[in-house]
């Protein structure tokens, strides 16, 4: 079985839609522009979809430069480079994150469309953050994503958890970086060490599921038939696994059509 690359996915706001690319480099905190952004609320704790579920529904682009988010309507654009020079030392769960605020008009901007305070703060470099995986006793850098810099899972994963649902769920519901082609459902918990292009992978540990996977990308609304069929068969201790945490040790190149080479 030839394991191929379908679909490369960036978050670059952590908890908005995602940006489908042909190529991206991988680096070791996660694909370039993935998850460096993020929104603070008015205790400078990160936002995402868990309370905010319309999240799913602010659309991302980048192009010349700018970072464009789009929601109900309206247009928001800044500089991929722009900082200010305030610094907010926040967390990502148990990581402390260096950030710096992105503009006051951004903060604005989002605050605005959410509802509530909102700051856009921005990873302050690539060393900022530090997660400690209990799983290897390491400390990894990572964006600003939940725990790991990068997420793969493998179609056939999702074509056996479809065939329990009463209605199939597309793959942005479980916000994948990597999609690649598989022969046998879950089988991407076990790879280990693995090339993809010019860039180099280690699997760490399948990815324990929150509730974000019952929220319909497409519509904000929240369906739980996803957790609680996979709480039927994909259960572990306390966690509900799907797709696999992996991070990056040889940057690179990545592209739709490349094959997964196993080392």
């Amino acid at each position: 079985m030839i394991h191929q690359i379908q679909d490369i996915i960036i978050y670059p706001i952590k908890g908005m839609a995602g940006i489908h690319l042909r190529d991206a480099n991988a680096l070791p905190t996660g694909f370039e522009n993935d998850r460096r952004w993020m929104l603070l609320d008015q205790n400078n704790d990160f936002i995402t979809q868990r309370t905010q579920p319309n999240m799913a529904l602010f659309q991302q682009s980048i192009m010349d430069g700018l970072l464009s988010v789009t929601y109900d309507g309206a247009t928001f654009s800044f500089p991929l480079d722009e900082v200010s020079d305030v610094n907010i030392e926040t967390k990502v769960w148990d990581d402390i994150a260096m950030t710096q605020v992105v503009s006051h008009l951004a903060g604005e901007w989002f605050s605005e469309q959410l509802g509530q305070k909102a700051t856009l703060v921005k990873i302050s470099n690539e060393n900022a953050r530090l997660h400690h995986s209990s799983a290897t006793d390491t400390s990894y850098p990572v964006s600003l994503a939940d725990g790991y810099p990068y997420l793969i899972i493998g179609e056939e994963s999702l074509k056996l958890l479809n065939e329990k649902m009463s209605e199939k769920v597309p793959m942005n519901r479980f916000r994948p970086n990597i999609v690649v082609s598989t022969s046998i459902a879950h089988e991407e918990d076990a790879w280990r060490d693995f090339k993809i292009g010019s860039a180099s992978f280690t699997n760490i540990k399948p990815c324990g599921r929150c509730n974000v996977i019952t929220i319909e990308q497409s519509t904000g609304k929240i369906n739980n038939e996803t957790l609680k069929i996979l709480n039927t068969y994909r259960k572990k201790g306390n966690s509900v696994l799907f797709g696999t945490n992996v991070v990056c040790h040889i940057s690179g190149k990545v592209s739709i059509g490349d094959t997964v080479e196993f080392l």
